[in-house]
């Protein structure tokens, strides 16, 4: 909940076997030992209506994370597994929800036949005695006068039995009656009594006699003990239970990734980059040697996986929260140190995954021109060293990849300003290992520098190295066979520099860009004008004279009050 502009957490039940006050001396513990960070202040606030323990939290911290680090890390929740083991007719058997059921509506089911049967023994007992009484307070002075004449309560039982043809019982209980119930409201007493006990006797043997009546016994009863002591339901059964993940204990948001030439990675929330206009200079995204400069830049979830393709053909796996969160203008981490890359290989080329169980496929472009696909789940289990992703043959190396669905188009561009598009269906599914078949036939000193899968037949974006781009619609490249030499995408030349990268974009996105300097400008797509394919652009960002365009990445756009983006489509 919220409150003055503060978040809180306020616990209101805790499971019973749980003690309150060592529960609160765990969170604080938490706290201390800086394991649990976001909690500003831990209240107790039970009184006599109830219990209350009140979270305070800081102003950053996510709500939903804190929640479930506390049900990780302590007795806020607790699980126990349960097996549908009993006895069945006096043998053990593990039964399902059903079976169990019906055993409990067959043990019901005897109680009340026994129970019955029992109440009707009982009934038909005092019935017995009852009649015994009738007879007596019908002959009551000639019963008085003939125990008057007995020797001893014996001879009196015995005179009773023979004169009046009672049995033994009766007779007892004609003996051990007070003279109170000779008065003639206590007859009346005994006559009702026998009446009820005669309806008694004959309801319960209808109910032995029918089952539906003992069915509705057990229903009657059930509802019952639902009114009674009936509530809502604490625990929640479920059939697979899973422990809380660390995903579950981590905000989910998406996040820039940025990697340096030198091989150094680092994630920054989308939310830290201000939107500029056409043609900025940006900020300051990344501080590098002078050596080094970024090289790569991708959107992703923090809840996501993240497949790295190297220019070797092999794929390497990590999930984006593992990934160092450090300024924006930190160098970041040695991505060596997170994955166990080989020596003189570079990452190229990276796709985020939610579910590798989902359908689709992952194609794979290379420098020549090659282009391959194979299934996602084939890359669902990756090895500590890595994974086979492509078998790249001599002088060639792996440049993009990306999730496709099996029926979208694929467009290669060139350095040179060239593209083709054509069906992914004229490139079929591969292993991991494959090679690949021609998707472009490149012309001299030229090579491919992006693939885009074309999912939405809008506009595509191509950038120039010195920071020229332009947006042409995907309805302006025709769909040809793969292995041509495609058509003219951009008017390379002098002044533009070779294209560096290629997206699919709408009016709605917007893009990052990040030069080789580490100066970042993130943009509007909408205010990038949509011209012809055969022309040279306008100018995005102002460069410095020996600064260079180094990766592009597109966001689509979110909710948040300065219109930044939130996801990002590979």
């Amino acid at each position: 909940m919220a409150r003055n502009g503060k978040e809180y957490i306020i616990i209101t039940e805790i499971p019973f076997q749980v003690n309150k006050t060592n529960l609160i001396e765990k969170i604080a513990e938490l706290v201390q030992s800086k394991k649990l960070e976001g909690i500003s202040d831990l209240r107790d606030e039970s009184d006599r209506d109830g219990m209350r323990i009140v979270v305070e939290l800081k102003r950053d911290a996510n709500p939903n994370s804190i929640l479930n680090y506390l049900y990780k890390h302590s007795q806020m929740q607790s699980t126990f597994g349960i097996i549908m083991l009993a006895l069945a007719k006096g043998q053990p058997k593990v039964m399902n929800l059903k079976e169990i059921l019906q055993h409990y509506v067959d043990h019901r089911h005897e109680i009340v036949v026994r129970r019955t049967k029992h109440e009707l023994d009982e009934a038909e007992k005092r019935a017995h005695i009852l009649e015994g009484l009738k007879i007596a307070i019908d002959n009551i002075d000639e019963i008085i006068e003939l125990i008057k004449k007995s020797k001893d309560p014996q001879t009196a039982k015995n005179r009773l039995i023979d004169r009046f043809k009672l049995t033994e019982i009766q007779a007892q209980a004609i003996l051990d009656m007070r003279l109170q119930r000779l008065t003639g409201l206590e007859r009346k007493k005994i006559e009702e009594e026998y009446r009820d006990i005669l309806k008694l006797i004959e309801r319960l043997k209808a109910i032995l006699d029918n089952r539906g009546l003992r069915m509705q016994i057990i229903k009657d009863e059930l509802a019952e003990i639902k009114e009674r002591y009936g509530d809502d339901r604490r625990t929640e059964i479920v059939s697979n239970y899973e422990e809380l993940t660390i995903e579950d204990m981590i905000a989910e948001e998406d996040m820039v990734i940025t990697i340096s030439h030198r091989g150094n990675i680092k994630r920054f929330p989308v939310s830290g980059y201000r939107r500029q206009n056409r043609g900025g200079r940006g900020s300051t995204g990344a501080t590098t040697k002078e050596e080094d400069f970024i090289e790569h830049m991708f959107i992703a979830s923090t809840h996501q996986y993240i497949l790295f393709f190297s220019d070797k053909g092999r794929c390497y796996w990590l999930k984006v929260h593992e990934i160092p969160q450090v300024g924006k203008a930190s160098r970041g981490r040695p991505i060596v140190n997170l994955i166990e890359i080989e020596k003189g290989e570079n990452i190229m080329a990276f796709v985020s995954v939610k579910n590798f169980d989902d359908e689709g496929y992952i194609t794979i472009a290379t420098k020549s021109g090659i282009v391959k696909k194979t299934e996602l789940r084939a890359f669902s289990h990756p090895r500590k060293g890595g994974i086979i992703a492509l078998t790249v043959r001599e002088n060639d190396e792996l440049i993009s990849a990306s999730l496709s669905s099996g029926n979208n188009d694929l467009i290669l561009v060139t350095r040179n300003g060239f593209a083709i598009r054509f069906h992914e269906g004229d490139v079929r599914d591969m292993g991991r290992t494959a090679t690949g078949v021609k998707g472009i036939t490149l012309r001299k000193s030229d090579c491919v520098i992006g693939m885009v899968v074309v999912k939405r037949e809008d506009t595509l974006l191509t950038i120039s190295e010195k920071g020229m781009g332009k947006r042409s619609n995907v309805s302006d490249y025709r769909t040809q066979s793969r292995g041509g030499k495609g058509i003219i995408t951009m008017k390379v030349n002098e002044k533009t520099g070779p294209l560096v990268a290629v997206l699919e974009v709408v009016d709605n996105e917007d893009i990052i860009i990040i030069t080789e300097k580490g100066v970042v400008i993130r943009q509007h797509i909408g205010k990038i004008k949509v011209i012809g394919r055969n022309t040279q652009g306008v100018k995005l960002i102002r460069l410095d004279e020996d600064d260079r365009i180094s990766d592009v990445a597109k966001i689509v756009a979110g909710n948040d009050s300065n219109g930044e983006g939130s996801n990002q489509s590979l």
